[in-house]
């Protein structure tokens, strides 16, 4: 949509996707990798805090603009060195060219913004196994998939709907905190059905025992807290005839 923001990680910075944004009347904010492209590499060793440059088009790219329709010119960009306390440092990549109104130091927490989505992935791959499918069919990927968002969604409904009652319930913690996710998709998985299949006084009922046992599931959300990935550590596969319960 036009003046939305697309924040991306690592992984996905490519000039011809920048095109695209750009296209769309778009901005793009990307963590970009130093070894990515010799001008990332050259700013990240100027030690400058930030610099507009021109993105040069690779030949991949211009195919991929030109399959699309995309103008193949080089790219105005600005670089952006972010220090982290952990010692690292982050480089990105954004179209907010104008200084005055994007200052330097607003891009740290801009890019943490994208942490909330990145939590959501980790709960569909890990907590839901999205991609555990029960049979290798078309039909059964499809039903799989559905009844695993659809599970997901009402389990967030109903979290959503404790926050508050969690909020003041813990208000005079250190921390804040708010409802195990791993805890309320367990403790909703044996209701669904019965949450279907049940005339609306009990089904308000069931809820209601849901609330509670949501409420008893807090963990605490301590800042500042960061653990060093390891990317040698090898995805774990799912197997069929190990499939977990549902």
């Amino acid at each position: 949509m036009p003046s939305d923001l697309v924040l991306l990680d690592r992984g996905y910075p490519a000039a011809w996707l920048f095109s695209l944004i750009l296209s769309l009347d778009a901005h793009f904010c990307a963590r970009v990798k130093v070894s990515q492209w010799k001008i990332i590499k050259k700013f990240f060793n100027s030690g400058k805090k930030e610099k507009i440059v021109k993105l040069p088009q690779t030949y991949p790219s211009i195919r991929m603009c030109k399959e699309m329709g995309l103008d193949t010119t080089d790219i105005r960009v600005r670089l952006i060195r972010i220090e982290l306390p952990s010692g690292e440092t982050e480089i990105l990549i954004t179209s907010l060219l104008d200084k005055d109104r994007f200052d330097h130091d607003v891009f740290a927490e801009l890019y943490h913004m994208r942490w909330p989505v990145e939590e959501d992935y980790k709960i569909m791959k890990c907590r839901v196994q999205i991609e555990n499918f029960s049979g290798k069919t078309v039909r059964s990927v499809y039903q799989d998939f559905y009844a695993k968002v659809f599970s997901k969604n009402l389990t967030m409904i109903i979290v959503n709907s404790v926050q508050p009652l969690a909020d003041l319930k813990t208000a005079k913690r250190k921390y804040k905190y708010h409802i195990n996710i791993t805890q309320a998709l367990s403790g909703l998985k044996n209701t669904i059905v019965l949450l279907m299949t049940n005339p609306y006084e009990t089904t308000c009922q069931i809820i209601s025992n849901l609330q509670d046992l949501f409420l008893k599931c807090l963990e605490s959300v301590r800042p500042g807290r960061s653990y060093k990935r390891n990317f040698k550590k090898r995805n774990k596969k799912f197997h069929s005839a190990y499939r977990q319960p549902a």
